[in-house]
């Protein structure tokens, strides 16, 4: 055998193993799609009923409200008499005098400061003619005994809903949260029925 036929028999045996090896991948590279697995370029990002958002839960609420009054009035009267009668007799002058004071100072301070942060995953109920989505959910927590429920529900646009699929409630509108306690630690967070009957008698 020359040398022309050995070159061409190597190359005919080098095609025939690299498209050995590429048929031996193929099944791996055309292989069917999961479809429990993500693709990574899914937009994931809630868009129709039945989807998924999560809102991110920051309410930070203060108020100090302060009300002074001060009222003072003083009146003063005097009224002086001449003391002849029918000219024949003088009694002399005598006179009344009056005075009052009547003063009034109230002052009044309220400060309330209060901070809520977590977060809650929600459903889209509902979409508005403008896109709109309308979003409620709740979410229960059990923890030796202490039962926390949360309620949320409101209105987002899309445009405010982030890459990663969350909103901010601060731009979520009509936004309701409803936090409801029970079990163990209730009873703690809550006036007791004597210190009721005295908010009602002696309110002040």
């Amino acid at each position: 055998m020359n040398t022309n036929n050995r070159l061409v028999l190597g190359f005919v045996l080098m095609v025939i193993v690299l498209c050995s090896a590429a048929c031996s991948q193929a099944g791996s590279i055309w292989a069917k799609k999961d479809k429990n697995m993500r693709d990574l370029y899914t937009d994931d990002v809630a868009r129709n009923i039945g989807d998924i958002l999560t809102i991110r839960i920051s309410e930070d609420s203060k108020v100090d409200n302060k009300a002074k009054r001060d009222l003072k009035k003083e009146t003063d009267k005097s009224t002086v008499f001449d003391g002849k009668v029918g000219g024949f007799a003088d009694l002399g002058e005598f006179g009344i005098s009056a005075e009052s004071t009547n003063e009034l100072k109230s002052k009044a301070d309220y400060k309330d400061e209060r901070s809520f942060v977590d977060s809650i995953t929600v459903v889209v109920v509902d979409i508005l003619p403008n896109r709109n989505l309308v979003v409620m959910g709740t979410r229960d927590r059990n923890i030796a005994g202490d039962i926390q429920t949360i309620e949320a529900s409101g209105i987002v646009r899309p445009s405010d809903i982030a890459f990663d699929n969350t909103v901010e409630s601060k731009r979520v509108a009509d936004f309701h949260i409803v936090t409801r306690n029970a079990g163990v630690a209730a009873r703690y967070t809550r006036p007791g029925w004597l210190g009721t009957i005295f908010d009602i008698i002696w309110p002040f």
